[in-house]
C-alpha cells in the first residue's frame, strides 16, 4: 500500500488520500457589481477538473473575508450570500466525485489592490478600482506599494468577526476543511513577523501580541466550525531574514513556528500547512526539490501537530517517500496540478494504488 494513498482521518472527517491540491488564485471573478468576488464556471471547471483527477483535498483559492481584503479585484470572496450559493455548487461538485472541498480564507493586508499577475500586478490605487490597503503598521511591502493605513483595535476585531462570518458561509456552503491563511505576507503574516509590525499596543512587539490576532481568528473560527471538521493554519515557517537580513531587522523564524504551531495545536487547529517567505519582495530563498519540507518535519516532531509540506514537490515517488518517512502527513501539489490535473492518478498507478476515476471515465482502464 502507497502511503501517500492511505486515507487520513482529522476529526471526523477521512481524506481518502494524502496528495491535495493547494489554494491557487486564478484573478478571474468579477471585480465589481453584484457578481463581484462570485465563483464562475471557470473555477468550477479549474477545481473540478482535480477533483476528477484524484485529489483528496481541494482548495478553493485564497477567498477574502472582506472586500478589501483581496489580493486583487478580481478574487474570489465569502462575505455575501450570492458567493455563498455558488460555493456550494463547487463544493457539492468536488465532495460527488470524491474530493473534500475545503477553502482557505485569507485578508491580504498591506499587499492587497493589486492588478492581474499576467498585467505586471502593480498596486491598483482607487481611480483604477482599487483601494488603499491596510496594516498592523504603516509600512509598505515594497517601494511601489501605497503606505497601509494602520489598522485601529476596533478595526482589527471586526476583521475578526469577518473571519467567523465567512467561516459560517463556508460551511452552510458546503466545505467540510477550512484554512485560515497565516501566511505569504498577508494581514495575519504581517502581524506575526516583527519585520512588518511595528505596533506598541497589545497587538505588537512580543511573541504574546504579536501572535494575537491568528490565535483571535482560530478562536473565532474554531468556535463557529463543527467540532467533527478540520481547520487548517497555513503558515510560512520564515520569512528567510534570519538567514538573509535585508536591513538588520529579524524576520519571523522557524523558533517562533513551532511555538505557534504549539498555541494552535492547543488552540484546536488540527493541521499546520507549512509554506515559507512571501513578506518581502526579493528575499533570498535557497529553493529545491521539496526546499520547504524540513520546516513542516520539525513542526511536526517537535509538537506532534500533523503537517502538510509543500513547495516543488513534482514527482510521485518523491511525494511518496516525504508521507512514507513521516515528515508530512500529507503534500500539497500547487504548479504541478496546474500542469497536470490527473497528477494524483497517474502518481496512484506508478506507486501501485490504483487511480480513482468516474464511471464516465472507465474506459481508460
Amino acid at each position: 500500500m502507497s502511503a501517500l494513498f492511505e486515507p487520513l482521518t482529522l476529526r471526523g472527517l477521512t481524506i481518502a488520500n494524502r496528495a491535495w491540491m493547494s489554494p491557487m488564485c486564478q484573478y478571474c471573478a468579477a471585480p465589481t457589481g453584484p457578481q463581484a468576488g462570485v465563483p464562475t464556471d471557470w473555477h468550477l471547471t479549474h477545481l473540478g477538473s482535480r477533483a476528477v483527477g484524484g485529489a483528496g483535498l481541494i482548495f478553493a483559492e485564497a477567498t477574502a473575508v472582506v472586500p478589501e481584503g483581496r489580493i486583487s479585484p478580481f478574487d474570489l470572496g465569502l462575505w455575501n450570500e450570492e458567493q455563498q450559493r455558488a460555493f456550494g455548487r463547487i463544493a457539492a461538485f468536488l465532495r460527488e466525485y470524491g474530493a473534500v472541498p475545503g477553502v482557505q480564507l485569507a485578508h491580504a493586508g498591506r499587499k492587497a489592490s493589486t492588478d492581474q499577475p499576467w498585467r505586471g500586478g502593480r498596486p491598483l490605487g482607487p481611480e483604477a478600482g482599487g483601494w488603499r490597503p491596510v496594516g498592523p503598521s504603516p509600512l509598505p511591502f515594497a517601494d511601489d506599494h501605497p503606505v497601509p493605513a494602520e489598522l485601529s483595535v476596533a478595526e482589527i476585531g471586526a476583521i475578526v468577526a469577518a473571519f467567523a462570518a465567512a467561516a459560517r458561509r463556508a460551511l452552510a456552503a458546503g466545505f467540510q476543511v477550512v484554512e485560515v491563511h497565516g501566511a505569504h505576507g498577508y494581514l495575519i503574516h504581517e502581524f506575526l513577523s516583527p519585520h512588518a509590525n511595528r505596533r506598541t499596543d497589545a497587538y505588537g512587539g512580543s511573541f504574546e501580541n504579536r501572535t494575537r490576532l491568528a490565535l483571535e481568528v482560530v478562536d473565532a473560527v474554531r468556535a463557529v466550525w463543527p467540532d467533527d471538521l478540520p481547520v487548517l493554519f497555513r503558515v510560512s515557517a520564515t520569512d528567510w531574514l534570519t538567514e538573509n537580513p535585508e536591513d538588520g531587522r529579524q524576520g519571523w523564524t522557524a523558533e517562533e513556528t513551532v511555538r505557534l504551531a504549539k498555541e494552535l495545536l492547543v488552540r484546536g487547529v488540527d493541521l499546520l500547512d507549512t509554506s515559507t517567505g512571501g513578506l518581502v519582495p526579493g528575499a533570498r530563498i535557497p529553493t529545491g526539490p521539496g526546499y520547504q519540507v524540513p520546516f513542516a518535519a520539525r513542526v511536526k516532531g517537535e509538537t506532534g501537530l500533523p503537517v502538510a509540506a509543500v513547495g516543488e514537490i513534482t514527482e510521485p515517488r518523491q511525494a511518496e517517500e516525504i508521507v512514507a518517512s513521516g515528515r508530512a502527513d500529507a503534500v500539497l501539489l500547487g504548479r504541478e496540478l496546474l500542469r497536470d490535473p490527473y497528477w494524483p492518478n497517474r502518481a496512484a498507478r506508478e506507486l501501485g494504488a490504483g487511480p480513482r476515476r468516474p464511471d464516465q471515465y472507465h474506459r481508460a482502464g
